[in-house]
């Protein structure tokens, strides 16, 4: 009987050993980022699998080189693993895609945040120089989705009465980029928590004098006199 026939149920299976190849040092990729926010992915089955990416600006793109992974494969309990390597230009796309796909908004086509990826190892001032209508691509579809997440912020807050609990950071990072910090949702949401009205107990926001579930007026907001006014 074989060693594998010969293991009882729930019998520890000592790690075996994952030996690596050395790896070629040309097969790299370099992922370029006009993205203002630090991005952090972790994918658990390879080798390495930990990837920052700093902000960036269109005029100061941020540069990460990445090389080659690796993963393994169990093809006998009595032999060392097999390494199944993954190149350089992979690891980037997988990068980008796995960070942006799942985002609000993005179809990681013409509206997505401003990362792409080159093959080889290219440097800041190569990439300004050589890559400019790259550059300018992402700029676009960064806008694109920026755009995107504006409407539905607007949406949002018009729906919510006001909930800054709805708002995503990057709605904000988005109206801050595009110049329009006056949404009164960019505000930093402690400065805008929602009060409960005194007369129905639904929450409110403090800057608008009605409730919007029972229409009761907030006699000490500043303006509930032109509505009472009005009426």
């Amino acid at each position: 009987m074989s060693e594998v026939g010969m293991r009882q149920v729930g019998e520890f299976i000592p790690q075996r050993p994952m030996i690596r190849t050395v790896r070629n040092p040309l097969d790299q990729a370099t992922i370029v980022s006009i993205f203002p926010k630090d991005i952090y992915e972790e994918k658990v089955t390879v080798f390495p699998g930990k990837f920052t990416v700093p902000a960036g600006t269109i005029k100061e793109p941020a540069i990460v080189v990445v090389g080659s992974s690796s993963w393994w494969r169990d093809i006998d309990i009595d032999q060392p693993m097999l390494e199944i390597p993954i190149s350089a230009v992979v690891i980037a796309n997988s990068v980008i895609t796995d960070y942006s796909n799942g985002l609000l908004g993005c179809d990681m086509g013409s509206a997505m945040p401003g990362l792409f990826f080159i093959p080889g190892e290219i440097s800041k001032a190569k990439v300004l120089m050589e890559y400019k209508m790259k550059l300018a691509e992402a700029k676009i579809k960064q806008d694109n989705w920026y755009r995107i997440l504006i409407k539905l912020a607007d949406s949002l807050w018009a729906r919510t009465n006001g909930n800054p609990l709805t708002i995503w950071d990057d709605m904000r990072l988005a109206a801050r980029e595009l110049g329009l910090d006056t949404k009164p949702w960019v505000k930093d949401y402690t400065q805008i928590e929602n009060v409960k009205c005194f007369a129905c107990g639904s929450l409110r926001n403090p800057e608008f004098p009605i409730c919007a579930v029972c229409k009761n007026i907030d006699s000490t907001h500043p303006r509930a006199s032109e509505i009472k006014i009005a009426q």
